[in-house]
C-alpha cells in the first residue's frame, strides 16, 4: 500500500507505483483528499481530488484506490486492509517508522529531476495580484498570501494618498502604490483583492471585472440583489472568477463538517443556530464602519453555515435593534425545506458567545467559539459513548486557505468554487439583501 497527492501525474509517480507493485501482487493506493492536503499546509495542489483519483484508477498496475482524509488513517488502513508492506518515497525516510508496528515499511527511491513542484513552476504563470483598499484585513491578507505558491502581491490601490504612502513604506513586499484605480487596473496584475467600505464594493468590483481581472472581495459583494446578480453575470460574460472572501468557507475543519453532515452523521438536520457578535467600538473602529449596520457587517457568517447546511431559505423574519439609524443587533430566523429552521444572531452593540449548534434527528454538532474560525467540532448523541470530536488545526489566521482556493481556481481555469459557488453566494447574501430592501421601503414610507 502507498499514499500520495499525485498532483499533475508524471513519470516519477508512475515509476514509484511500479516499484511499489513489484513488492507484492496487490497494490492499494491512497490519494490525499483536497481538504486534508490543505489542513496539513499543502496549498499548492493544482488538480482536484476527483481528477487525481481518476488518474490513479486508470493505471493497470493499481488494484484499488481509496482517499486519505486524516493523519491517523494510515495506521487504520494497515489493519483494515491487512497490508503486508507499506511503501513510500525515500524523501519520507524515518517519518513512517511507527507503522512497523502494523506492517513492514519500505522506503523507495524517488526519480531525480522531476516533481509536481517543478511542473507547477514550469507550467503555470505567476499570479500577480493587486490589493484594493486599506481595510483592517489588508496587512493580514498580504502576509498570508506569502504562503501560497505561484502568487505574488506587490501592488496596492487607495484614494487616500498619505495613508497609501505610509502603508507602502512600512511593507517591503508592496513595491507599487496607486491612487488612481484605472491606472492600477491597467498594470500587469491578473487578479485583485478588495477590502474597502461595503458601499464601495459594487463599483470597484464592476470596474475590475470589465478590465478582465479575477476578483476576491470581502463580503457582501453588493448591498442590493440587482447589483449582485449584475456582478455575477458580468463575471460569467468576461470569463473571470468572482469570489466572496468568506474565509470560513475554505477552512479544512468547516469542509469536513459539511462532509460529515452530508453523510448523515446526525440524521436529518432540523435546526442550525449560529451567533456572530463583535464590539467594534472597543476595537476603535470608526463610527462610519458601525453605521453599516450589524446585518451588513456580520450576517454573512451565520448565513454561510445555515445556507450550506439547510439550503435556500423560503421565509426570513428579522428582529433588529438600534436607535442610531442602523441596526446594532439582529435576530434572524429563516425557514427551509422540510420544515428546518435557521437562527442567526448578529450584533455590533451586544456581546454573546460565538458558538454554533446544528441539531439533527440522531444527534447534534457543537462548534465552540469562535465557530467561524472552525478548528474543531463535537458530534454528540443521546448515548455519550458514541460522541466524537473532530480537530483540524490551521496555520496563520485562516486566510491562506481562501487565497489558495482563489489561486488554484485561476490556475485551473475555473470560474466556480465547489466550496463557495455563485449559487451559495446568492443564498448567503439573501439575508442582508432582503433586510436592506425592507429598510429602504420603510424609509420611503417614512
Amino acid at each position: 500500500m502507498t499514499y500520495g497527492t499525485f498532483d499533475m501525474f508524471h513519470q516519477g509517480h508512475l515509476r514509484l507505483l511500479k516499484r511499489a507493485k513489484a513488492l507484492g501482487d496487490y497494490l492499494i493506493v491512497g490519494v490525499t483528499d483536497e481538504n486534508y492536503d490543505r489542513s496539513r499546509g499543502k496549498l499548492n495542489v493544482i488538480e482536484s481530488t476527483q481528477k487525481r483519483v481518476q488518474a490513479i484508477e486508470a493505471l493497470d498496475i493499481v488494484d484499488k484506490v481509496i482517499m486519505e482524509k486524516h493523519k491517523k488513517q494510515k495506521a487504520e488502513d494497515m489493519v483494515k486492509y491487512d497490508v503486508d508492506i507499506f511503501a513510500i518515497g525515500d524523501d519520507w525516510e524515518g517519518v513512517f517508522d511507527y507503522l512497523n508496528e502494523y506492517t513492514h515499511v519500505e522506503y523507495l527511491p524517488r526519480t531525480k529531476g522531476i516533481s509536481s513542484t517543478l511542473l507547477r513552476r514550469d507550467n503555470f504563470d505567476l499570479i500577480k495580484l493587486g490589493v484594493v483598499g486599506l481595510g483592517r484585513d489588508t496587512k493580514a491578507f498580504i502576509d498570508e498570501a506569502k504562503h501560497v505558491p505561484n502568487l505574488k502581491v506587490n501592488r496596492i490601490y487607495s484614494p487616500d494618498l498619505p495613508a497609501l504612502k505610509k502603508f507602502t513604506q512600512n511593507n517591503e513586499s508592496i513595491r507599487y502604490g496607486h491612487d488612481n484605480y484605472d491606472e492600477f487596473l491597467d498594470t500587469s496584475i491578473v487578479a485583485v483583492y478588495i477590502d474597502t467600505a461595503l458601499e464601495k464594493h459594487y463599483p470597484l468590483i464592476k470596474k475590475a471585472l470589465i478590465a478582465k481581472k479575477h476578483v476576491l472581495c470581502e463580503n457582501p459583494l453588493a448591498l442590493n440583489k440587482s447589483e449582485l446578480i449584475e456582478l455575477l453575470s458580468l463575471a460569467k460574460k468576461e470569463r473571470v472568477l468572482l469570489l466572496s472572501a468568506l474565509k470560513t468557507a475554505f477552512l479544512p475543519a468547516f469542509n469536513q463538517l459539511l462532509t460529515e453532515l452530508n453523510k448523515g452523521i446526525i440524521g436529518d438536520v432540523k435546526e442550525v443556530r449560529a451567533t456572530r457578535t463583535s464590539l467594534y467600538k472597543e476595537k476603535d473602529y470608526p463610527d462610519t464602519f458601525m453605521a453599516q449596520g450589524a446585518t451588513n457587517i456580520l450576517s454573512s457568517y451565520p448565513s454561510l453555515l445555515v445556507n450550506k447546511i439547510l439550503g435556500e431559505s423560503k421565509d426570513i423574519t428579522f428582529f433588529d435593534q438600534g436607535n442610531e439609524g442602523y441596526d446594532v443587533s439582529n435576530l434572524i430566523i429563516s425557514k427551509h425545506k422540510g420544515g428546518a429552521v435557521g437562527i442567526s444572531n448578529v450584533a455590533t452593540g451586544i456581546k454573546s458567545e460565538g458558538d454554533a449548534v446544528i441539531s439533527g434527528t440522531k444527534g447534534y454538532v457543537y462548534i465552540p467559539a469562535p465557530w467561524w474560525l472552525t478548528k474543531q467540532f463535537h458530534v454528540r448523541f443521546e448515548d455519550e459513548n458514541k460522541s466524537q470530536t473532530f480537530k483540524y488545526e490551521f496555520d496563520g489566521c485562516g486566510l491562506r486557505y481562501m487565497i489558495a482556493e482563489f489561486a488554484s481556481l485561476i490556475q485551473r481555469g475555473k470560474r466556480k468554487s465547489s466550496m463557495l459557488s455563485p449559487k451559495d453566494m446568492i443564498g448567503i447574501n439573501r439575508v442582508l439583501l432582503e433586510y436592506n430592501e425592507r429598510k429602504f421601503k420603510e424609509l420611503g414610507k417614512a
